[in-house]
């Protein structure tokens, strides 16, 4: 998640707000409150836009985590609003970075990705089975596993990719099929700028609040 502070001028600096009256403070407070709701879901639609443009979404579930929540506990502080997601890994695509650490990077068919989740399956039926080891080439430590029809479902999308890679029209029973590259860090570009993006929208915010305050 990404808190942004930002700090405002005029009505809401806190030596004029102390001046109103406390029912006078309270209305403020309610306003403001309800205006940070109204503008932070116009402000969540516009990074789930962003969010569409800078990354290839394959699942809803991924743009929709992006929300915006207020945060209106204290009656004696304005509200705040945050702007954020609750998968984890979405900040090293904000930040950039390295990820450090053994880790197997699926051989899958360029463009097309397999789940965490699917992915362990995958191993662990490979595994159960006796049809996994590893081979040294360029340097690599590669996961391979043989083409046998006990293991037809697991490998269809690793044969995919494997022809693609190869050109060959079939995979013969008994070949052996790359799975994955075991790797000791993975570096990541910075690919998303919710921030940026996020203050870029700050005056849709302020309208929102604004627009309740003269309700006053």
């Amino acid at each position: 998640m990404l808190k942004l502070s930002l700090t405002a001028s005029g009505l809401l600096d806190k030596s004029k707000l102390d001046a109103w009256s406390r029912q006078k403070q309270t209305a403020i407070h309610k306003a403001v409150a309800v205006g940070m709701r109204d503008g932070g879901k116009i402000v969540a639609d516009g990074v789930r836009r962003k969010m569409k443009t800078d990354f290839t979404v394959k699942k809803a579930a991924f743009v929709n985590s992006l929300r915006a929540k207020v945060y209106d506990r204290n009656p004696d502080k304005l509200p705040a609003v945050l702007i954020g997601s609750k998968i984890p890994w979405l900040g090293i695509h904000m930040r950039g970075g390295t990820i450090s650490g053994r880790m197997l990077i699926p051989l899958t068919e360029e463009g097309r990705r397999i789940g965490r989740r699917a992915f362990k399956r995958v191993i662990d039926t490979l595994i159960r089975s006796g049809n996994a080891y590893f081979i040294r080439k360029n340097g690599q430590a590669i996961l391979m596993a043989e083409n046998i029809k006990e293991n037809a479902s697991v490998l269809t999308r690793f044969k995919r990719a494997e022809r693609s890679r190869t050109g060959a029209k079939s995979i013969k029973r008994g070949a052996e099929i790359p799975i994955a590259v075991l790797v000791p860090a993975v570096s990541m570009k910075r690919r998303f700028d919710l921030e940026g993006t996020v203050r870029g929208q700050m005056p849709v915010l302020a309208r929102a609040i604004e627009k309740q305050l003269t309700k006053i």
